[in-house]
């Protein structure tokens, strides 16, 4: 929610600061190398400490970045917020789908899609905050800072034992897990360039957008996804990892086409919808198929559980290289002309073809 909220108001922070879309690269190239910083931390961290407290930690820091980044009163603080929230954003993460991917072990069965559905919604929530409160002054986002120090009070799964003494012991799998990164590198590049630059690229190419429906960008994408998620249980269930992601990919690109040949933004617009059911269920799936590489056929589940935490930790920074791809590579192509920068995108997502075999259960 916090998340999405944000990357909707770019277009606002941009104005407040007389940014360039070059600089809005640079802050948003730190932001990311920062995220994958924090996820590396977590990895590190894990080793001694279980995934809840190092999310309660991420969360904290969210809860003291987000006032200042929304009240600052000069450049610095504002950039200096940006990378403190960067570092959170890579922990949360990282820990996050430790969590996640511990709990669909034990229900034996795939959770993934939905468990990500939810974090769509939060997508959706956040979305709606902007478009309901476009009208107010940027420093109301400071409200928001509620939003994490309320998660960081909730339950979470702790792992049983001495995270030190199960720290893991058995050799990683790492070229197929690579395969599967690839997967999810492809899907952040899209994913993060649709959340950045799709309320600019409605601002830019289309003198006739309204005011403050910008965000319009994000909310279809996020509801389509959103139904793709929460939909994406029963339907890999039904027709395996290697359908559903050869067919979304095919959908992905041609509704990145209709972005970027759009002649109205409302026909923008709907290539953004399209999309979401596209890439939705890759993310979930990457992180299913990597800890389900990683477990092995272990019987002690506490080492099990440290090794699966370890690697979970480490495929997050492809979640980043994948956000470089989409918010950087995206911005530069797009400097002159945004429709460029999506038709990067555009082409890439196709590599998902090949690499969904990796996705397979039966491998």
């Amino acid at each position: 929610m916090v998340f999405i909220n944000l990357t909707t108001r770019l277009p606002d922070f941009t104005d407040k600061w007389d940014l360039s879309d070059n600089e809005l690269t640079l802050l948003l190239l730190m932001m990311v190398l920062l995220a994958g910083a924090g996820s590396v931390l977590a990895e590190t961290l894990a080793r001694t400490r279980d995934s809840a407290t190092l999310l309660r930690t991420g969360l904290a820091l969210i809860t003291l970045a987000v006032p200042v980044m929304s009240l600052a009163p000069e450049f610095g603080f504002f950039a200096a917020s940006m990378a403190v929230y960067g570092v959170a954003l890579g922990m949360v993460d990282a820990t996050t789908n430790m969590q996640g991917v511990a709990l669909e072990h034990r229900y034996g069965r795939p959770i993934l899609p939905s468990f990500h559905g939810a974090w769509t919604v939060g997508g959706l929530l956040g979305a709606g905050v902007t478009l309901a409160t476009s009208h107010l002054a940027i420093g109301a986002g400071a409200v928001l800072a509620v939003v994490p120090l309320i998660v960081l009070t909730r339950p979470f799964l702790r792992r049983v034992g001495d995270p030190a003494a199960d720290a893991p012991k058995l050799e990683i799998p790492w070229r197929p897990i690579l395969l599967v990164g690839l997967g999810m590198v492809l899907f952040y590049m899209v994913d993060t360039a649709a959340f950045t630059w799709g309320p600019l690229y409605l601002e830019h190419v289309f003198d006739d957008t309204p005011s403050g429906l910008f965000a319009l960008a994000v909310v279809p994408y996020l509801i389509s996804s959103g139904g793709m998620r929460l939909a994406g249980d029963n339907l890999v269930g039904r027709y395996g990892e290697v359908v559903i992601l050869r067919i979304g990919g095919v959908v992905a690109a041609l509704a990145l086409a209709i972005v970027v040949f759009a002649p109205t933004w409302p026909v923008a617009v709907l290539g953004f919808l399209i999309l979401g059911s596209g890439v939705g269920v890759i993310a979930p799936l990457s992180f299913s198929a990597a800890a389900r590489i990683a477990g092995g056929v272990d019987e002690d589940p506490v080492t099990r559980q440290a090794r699966v935490d370890a690697v979970i930790a480490r495929f997050n920074q492809f979640n980043y290289l994948g956000a470089l791809l989409g918010s950087v590579l995206t911005g530069a192509v797009g400097n002159n002309d945004l429709r460029i920068g999506f038709a990067v995108p555009m082409v890439l997502i196709l590599g998902i073809l090949p690499l969904a075999r990796a996705f397979a259960r039966g491998r």
